[in-house]
């Protein structure tokens, strides 16, 4: 029993209910009392435990009204503690009195599903624009998502700081560039930012409520382009947490299948970032040096695997593509060259005063901070803290080939790209192992039709961050919902922080460095 599941029996004894269907069952779960739910929170937050994610279904079809979960971690465990709010009142007592994170998850489920965090302090929606017409709640079940919804007059409500020489600068929802749609408003006194407050939405897919007009055997398209740079790990994320719910089991040679194409996401992601990072200081030659190799990552990515990005590779029961002897030549070849040009890279960035002007002591956010807001991946990792699903709950191979996790303190905006190098630097070493201990044998089997009313949760630690998914079933079968919680759904409030005290002009690479995603999973 892990530490928090014992916090939580100590305090609520008889009035927490383990519940039955719950899949993987070393993730416990429990219900308790709706009165009882922000209480079981704060005993929780003593134990140094961590929101990782709060949402909401809509069970009416299962006759239980709507259910209210909220997900905790400690190191290698996660809990989910669940209440219920029943139809004709759907409230629940809010949690961002104890955790910060619950600030935009609680605001995101009243917006989306119609229930009510009472006591939370900001009744402003999150993600339903101001221009929907009120009292529709889009992952209801009563909610017909093929209508086309009339547009109303509404207005938002930005934060605003006020006094004398104080100013506004609205940035976006439209960017120069090719980037996605994010509206900024900074409150400035001269160039310095005393606060931001960004506002997404604008590429709402409405992914959740699709999933749930899909078969289990069709959803893993959609968990694949729910984030086009992470396609990798949100389609490993929904299909282990299909694996989970029906007992499936990949053979070996698929899950080091599997890992090999996580850890490829990672490095062309970072290698990508490191030239964007350069590339918002006015370091030209870097980024146009980082990105030629990421290029010729995503290009070996399509030779062998038939697509740059590596979609539709990883499925439920395993992968779709498999690796021969030559395949496996070639990328250890490709290791070993890209090693030596990445090593040379880093050396001219780090070596570059004029770089190290514009990003040691840009855009700190402190250790306290992080972990407060929720951090994760490499923001996480640059502020001091040790977190990795693939250290604390790893999955083959990475039960057996060790992960080094690069942790700095200074929470800067080099911190931040320098995780990013020593994580490439791993993820070329955890390849090189990969391929040597590859198995033999098949690479997919069939998987089961999950049975009626069960959940299945994984957590997986894609280039980002942790990603969380949390599916259900109805009483058929059917899915009833898919609950996907991206890392940018918590970093972006890092950003928001990480800001104040630093001149406007340095916002742009604070952004790259947190190179958060503005849809991500419904942003």
């Amino acid at each position: 029993m892990g530490k928090l599941t014992e916090t939580l029996l100590s305090l609520l004894g008889a009035d927490a209910k383990e519940v039955e269907g719950q899949y993987p069952s070393s993730i416990a779960t429990f219900l308790v009392p709706r009165k009882r739910f922000a209480e079981a929170a704060k005993a929780l937050k003593k134990e140094y435990g961590l929101l990782a994610a709060e949402w909401a279904t809509d069970e009416t079809l299962i006759g239980r009204g709507f259910g209210i979960y909220a997900c905790y971690r400690k190191e290698s465990e996660y809990l989910i503690v669940k209440t219920l709010a029943p139809a004709d009142d759907p409230t629940f007592p809010s949690l961002t009195k104890k955790f910060v994170p619950a600030y935009r998850f609680e605001r995101q489920m009243n917006s989306l599903m119609g229930v009510t965090a009472l006591g939370h302090p900001d009744p402003r929606p999150w993600i339903k624009h101001e221009d929907w017409p009120a009292g529709l709640w889009p992952l209801r079940k009563t909610f017909d998502a093929s209508q086309r919804l009339p547009r109303v007059e509404g207005e938002y409500r930005w934060i605003r700081a006020e006094g004398e020489g104080v100013y506004e600068i609205p940035v976006g929802p439209v960017h120069a560039g090719i980037i996605e749609p994010g509206h900024f408003r900074f409150q400035s006194m001269g160039e310095d930012v005393i606060n931001l407050e960004a506002r997404l939405g604008y590429v709402h897919k409405g992914i959740e409520k699709r999933f749930e007009s899909l078969s289990w055997s069709e959803a893993f398209r959609l968990a694949g382009r729910v984030s086009g740079d992470t396609t990798v790990a949100h389609s490993l994320a929904y299909s282990r947490a299909l694996e989970a719910m029906t007992g499936c089991i990949p053979p070996d040679r698929a899950l080091w299948l599997r890992a090999l194409f996580l850890e490829r996401e990672r490095i062309a992601n970072h290698l990508g970032d490191l030239g964007a990072i350069c590339n918002d200081v006015a370091f030209a030659i870097l980024f146009y040096q980082f990105y030629r190799l990421k290029e010729i990552v995503v290009r070996t990515n399509v030779k062998l695997f038939g697509h740059r990005f590596l979609m539709d590779r990883i499925v439920p029961g395993g992968v779709t593509a498999d690796i021969d002897a030559d395949g496996i030549a070639g990328i250890l070849a490709e290791m070993d060259w890209l090693s030596k040009e990445f090593e040379r890279l880093v050396v001219i960035y780090d070596e570059n005063p004029s770089v190290e002007d514009r990003v040691r002591d840009t855009g700190i956010l402190s250790s306290e901070q992080a972990r407060d807001l929720g951090m994760v991946g490499f923001v996480a990792r640059a502020s001091g803290l040790h977190l990795d699903c693939r250290v604390h709950n790893p999955f083959p191979p990475y039960d057996r080939i060790s992960v080094t996790t690069p942790v700095l303190v200074s929470g800067d905006v080099h911190a931040r790209a320098w995780v990013r190098v020593e994580e490439i630097r791993d993820s070329i070493r955890i390849i090189r192992e990969i391929l040597r201990t590859l198995p033999g044998g098949g690479i997919a089997v069939p998987v089961p039709e999950p049975g009626p009313d069960r959940s299945g949760f994984s957590a997986v630690e894609g280039w980002r961050g942790e990603i969380l998914y949390w599916i259900q079933s109805g009483l058929k079968g059917e899915i009833n919902r898919v609950m996907v919680r991206d890392p940018s759904s918590v970093n972006w409030l890092g950003l928001e922080q990480c800001i104040h005290g630093n001149i406007v002009p340095d916002f742009p690479v604070c952004n790259k460095s947190f190179n958060q995603s503005y849809s991500g999973h419904d942003l």
